[in-house]
């Protein structure tokens, strides 16, 4: 019987791509992305007055501030760690090193629970929108248009959304699995075999090589007196 993950399995993605490129291509982006963020975040910490990321109370609406130099140091941390998680899943695709696939992987895994997260508490709380718009600043685009929807609609226009996001990440996730899983069989097909049998240990070379062998020569035959 086929299991699940052998049913799944598949060495390509994108309907072109090979799992390894994927996987590559996938790091090398969510690495540009986090290290534009990070530079973003450097030049407010060099400069908040330029960027503007104390808003005061009246542009809220609040009593709070959007972020500090302390989450704006936190922020720029995460997003340093994404950089070198990033950078670990796609050396390891590119030298077959399975392991180092590993954190991006449970990276994904995470983000993919925080957004069904999201959409579990949208259908429990659907009032929740309604409050997060009130918090909008008032210069926020649509903002009037958004909150004179009707709610039920708000719901499904976010559920919507957030299950076509929650479906592009399962099929990444899926994408670095495979990518695991080749690496992983690549890695162990060149590994030499080890038979044991009740008093002998015979040591078998990769099946590659095994078919690469010429056969020997047949011993000649017998020839009696």
């Amino acid at each position: 019987m086929i299991s699940p993950w052998d049913r799944w399995y598949t060495t390509s993605c994108c309907l072109c791509c090979h799992v390894r490129t994927g996987t590559i291509i996938l790091g090398i982006w969510y690495m540009l992305i986090n290290a534009v963020v990070l530079l973003i975040l450097l030049s407010a910490l060099n400069d908040p007055v330029q960027y503007h990321y104390h808003l005061t109370s009246s542009e809220l609406g609040t009593d709070l501030d959007v972020m500090d130099d302390a989450n704006m140091c936190i922020a720029a941390a995460i997003s340093l760690l994404m950089i070198l998680i990033c950078g670990m899943a796609t050396y390891g695709a590119y030298k077959q090193h399975a392991a180092w696939i590993i954190p991006f992987f449970c990276y994904q895994i995470f983000d993919f629970a925080l957004n069904t997260l999201v959409a579990i508490s949208v259908v429990v709380y659907p009032n929740t929108i309604q409050d997060y718009l009130q918090q909008l600043p008032g210069t926020f685009p649509y903002k009037e248009d958004l909150m004179s929807t009707n709610n039920m609609c708000l719901v499904l226009a976010v559920l919507l959304f957030v299950g076509c996001i929650l479906a592009f990440k399962a099929y990444l996730i899926a994408c670095v699995w495979n990518c695991y899983r080749y690496v992983s069989g690549r890695s162990t097909t060149e590994v030499l075999v080890y038979v044991t049998t009740n008093d002998t240990t015979v040591l078998l070379p990769p099946y590659e090589e095994a078919i690469s062998i010429p056969p020997k020569d047949p011993p000649p035959q017998y020839v009696s007196a």
